[in-house]
């Protein structure tokens, strides 16, 4: 009878543990949701590229957010189950390899180094180095009139580099720790033109202090091919660009383009067809 009593006090030990088992594999299961069976998806975007992509006390803005929050969306995530990261230029390829992230959308250019390391869904804009000067400067029409001139752009970037060494030679190129630095230096006549991609450039321009002080010299010195890096080999490349095709489709592209980059006068290029990249 004591055996009898042990293999069942046994057996009633037996079934709650199973139960609660079920019980935790249920609740993981609840907090499962959205495309993929996942709760959140996670974009990784930069945080401090006006008109782009930026962090403000209001949430996430720029058109980097909204093409990633238009193709989250098609992917089956809300807005709220986004999980923004910042994504600095140096840490893209490792972020996307690591899995520390779904996607980026970060100005991220399309070039056959990366392509070794991450896979890209896109292109979804087409940019251009060029120049920003300001609105009441006409002596800078070409390239070449930047000779002689004070250039700036931002330490470690290589697009001052690239006009010095094949456009301008007699440039005098000025290196400042962010864009903003550069803006305020033009628009106290410290410096004569900023340079970096035109997307970039515009958004800095869009912003409320700025707004009709500065203008683009529509060079098109160099093609920049935005696309949207997932990890190599990952199925999201493909989801990625039907998404990106219907973004256009429906006018969702143009209307995203006009609100952040408006304001700046920006000569964007038509939405590039997904798998053209212009060299």
């Amino acid at each position: 009878m004591k055996l009898r009593k042990v293999t069942a006090a046994s057996a009633v030990v037996l079934a709650l543990a199973v139960s609660a088992t079920a019980c935790g594999s249920d609740k993981k299961d609840e907090g499962s949701s959205g495309g993929g069976g996942k709760k959140k998806i996670t974009v990784g975007i930069k945080f401090d590229q006006p008109g782009l992509g930026q962090k403000t006390p209001q949430g996430y803005s720029g058109f980097d957010v909204d093409v990633a929050k238009y193709v989250a969306k098609k992917l089956g995530y809300s807005e709220d189950q986004i999980e923004w990261k910042e994504s600095k230029s140096g840490d893209r390829e490792t972020m996307l390899q690591r899995g520390d992230v779904d996607f980026i959308a970060a100005t991220y250019s399309i070039n056959a180094e990366r392509e070794k390391k991450v896979d890209f869904a896109g292109p979804y804009l087409l940019a251009h180095q060029d120049v920003l000067i300001r609105a009441d400067d006409d002596s800078i029409k070409s390239p070449a009139d930047l000779n002689s001139k004070k250039l700036c752009s931002v330490t470690g970037s290589t697009s001052a580099q690239n006009v010095k060494d094949k456009l301008a030679p007699k440039a005098d190129l000025q290196n400042y720790p962010t864009y903003s630095a550069c803006l305020g230096g033009l628009q106290s006549k410290q410096l004569d033109a900023l340079t970096t991609d035109d997307s970039i450039l515009a958004g800095y321009a869009s912003q409320d202090q700025f707004k009709g002080k500065f203008k683009l010299g529509g060079f098109k010195m160099t093609n920049e091919n935005y696309g949207i890096g997932v990890k190599k080999g990952s199925d999201l490349k493909d989801k990625i660009n039907k998404a990106l095709e219907q973004m256009v489709a429906d006018g969702s592209w143009e209307k995203a383009v006009s609100i952040n980059f408006g304001p700046a006068n920006y000569k964007y290029e038509q939405a590039p067809k997904i798998g053209d990249i212009k060299s």
